[in-house]
């Protein structure tokens, strides 16, 4: 395996986040020497990684010598935004050469929130253009790659920011998921990947304006601790007005759950082989846990899936066909890639059922909301294959041949952002050729603590697989 990480004696050594933060407010390490390491193990690592969009680290020096830094879970941590999310003085690329290379106004409100956990931002972390695929690739520059194996993807859309947690060079990193694009790489990576309920965190702009707003801003994390503790932080900067208080899960649960085991693909392609056995062992480990598995049908149809890729190809199609209007004039039509081109042009020749999309997916919600009537969570796989290697998705490839591929790829993770339900992948095994696989749970809305609770308890009774091992 081309493995590629930045672990070692210095002062991140392999701490998490709220490890990290600690170790600064204690006096062991100061804060400009967590940067130094940090900014250390990035030139380590992205030359063969290439997960870096916009560096920002003069910035960051700036700010770790600063003495009214927000007092969060992560006060003076290292991090990285993802580049399609505002945070002033940067340019927002969006992984798409048609971007004009404009620094950001202003921070967009879930910049904020996320600031006052404490991280201080080192730069912007890649994305595939416009975040439409499940992988980091490009036609114009070199792809984001997996630091397990340097052949394969990182999963995308925040392939970037899992590419960096995962070698060990940020402690946590930001993400957001449209479709599956926090929890995606979270399983290509080996990381924890939680997608939060619709409106847990601040909305992002794009979504505030969608008929069905199916994006949710998050972390990528090595530890289920520190995503706890983001959705504590992000909690006490914005309470949710509709949803039950998580606030800090420090730990599993006692309750015995009634778990329903999905081993369907909604698209009706069966997983394959690594991730069969991944599954079956992570039944295995809940039930000797004490919580009960009962298979349980896929509550969705083919109908969702044409509904959901209607959907998101006509995201597509707005920048593709509205970009100067969205962007503004110095947007370059002519630079998008030959994917995103495709996704409108798949839209356009059915445009027409854009009004029974955004119907069927809202109706979907309710449907789809059932299952947990009788299940306190659902568990699948993340993918219906281990990730690809690079290359599978390309974005410059057969578009038909692509797309196809893409859907099967991601068959799972879809349903919970048009719902706005919950979902978390955490990295319970690894593949026949040693890569992460990612096992799926997911709840009804709101209930991001029973997700928590479950995941620090499978924590502990199976440690996730470290990098550097």
């Amino acid at each position: 395996m081309k493995n590629v990480h930045a672990f070692g004696d210095d002062a991140l050594g392999d701490l998490d986040g709220v490890g990290v933060a600690d170790a600064i407010g204690s006096g062991e390490i100061s804060a400009a020497e967590a940067l130094d390491a940090a900014l250390a193990r990035i030139d380590a690592v992205n030359p063969r990684l290439n997960a870096i969009a916009v560096d920002d680290r003069d910035r960051a020096r700036k700010r770790a010598a600063e003495d009214d830094f927000p007092a969060g879970s992560f006060a003076r941590v290292p991090s990285i935004i993802k580049n399609n999310t505002l945070f002033e003085g940067l340019p927002v690329g969006n992984g798409s050469a048609a971007m004009p290379d404009l620094p950001a106004k202003g921070n967009e409100p879930f910049t904020e929130q996320f600031l006052s956990t404490g991280v201080n931002i080192v730069g912007a972390s890649t994305l595939p253009a416009f975040g439409l695929t499940a992988t980091t690739e490009f036609v114009d520059r070199d792809p984001t790659r997996n630091p397990w194996d340097t052949d394969y993807s990182s999963g995308a859309s925040s392939g970037g920011s899992a590419a960096l947690v995962a070698a060990g060079a940020l402690p946590l990193a930001h993400g957001n998921d449209g479709g599956g694009s926090i929890r995606i790489p979270a399983a290509a990576c080996g990381l924890v990947g939680l997608k939060p309920s619709r409106g847990r965190v601040a909305p992002s702009p794009t979504g505030q304006i969608l008929p069905v707003d199916i994006i949710s801003n998050g972390v990528l994390s090595r530890t289920v601790r520190d995503t706890a503790h983001f959705i504590d932080d992000a909690e006490k900067f914005r309470t949710p007005s509709e949803l039950p208080t998580v606030g800090l899960v420090e730990g599993p649960g006692n309750r015995r759950l009634l778990i329903g085991l999905i081993n369907d693909t909604v698209t009706g392609t069966p997983i394959d082989a690594d991730t069969v056995a991944a599954l079956s062992s992570a039944v295995d480990l809940l039930t000797s846990l004490g919580h009960e598995v009962e298979v349980t049908p896929v509550p969705l149809d083919e109908t969702f899936v044409r509904q959901f890729t209607d959907y998101w190809s006509m995201l597509a199609c707005a920048m593709h066909r509205l970009g100067k209007l969205l962007v503004g004039k110095d947007f370059d039509t002519d630079a998008l890639d030959p994917f995103t081109v495709g996704l409108s042009q798949r839209y356009l020749r059915a445009f027409w059922r854009t009004p029974s999309t955004i119907v069927g997916l809202k109706r979907a919600t309710a449907r789809f909301r059932t299952v947990f009537d009788r299940f306190d969570l659902i568990v699948s796989p993340t993918l219906s294959h281990t990730t690809p290697r690079i290359g599978y998705l390309d974005p410059g490839g057969d578009f038909d041949e692509i797309f196809e591929r893409l859907v099967h790829y991601v068959a799972f993770t879809p349903a919970n952002n048009t719902t706005g339900t919950p979902a978390i992948s955490l990295p319970m095994s690894r593949s026949s050729e040693g890569l992460p696989v990612g096992i799926h749970f997911c709840a009804d809305l709101g209930r991001e603590r029973l997700l928590l609770e479950l995941a620090f308890e499978i924590e502990a009774a199976r440690p996730f697989a470290r990098i550097q091992d």
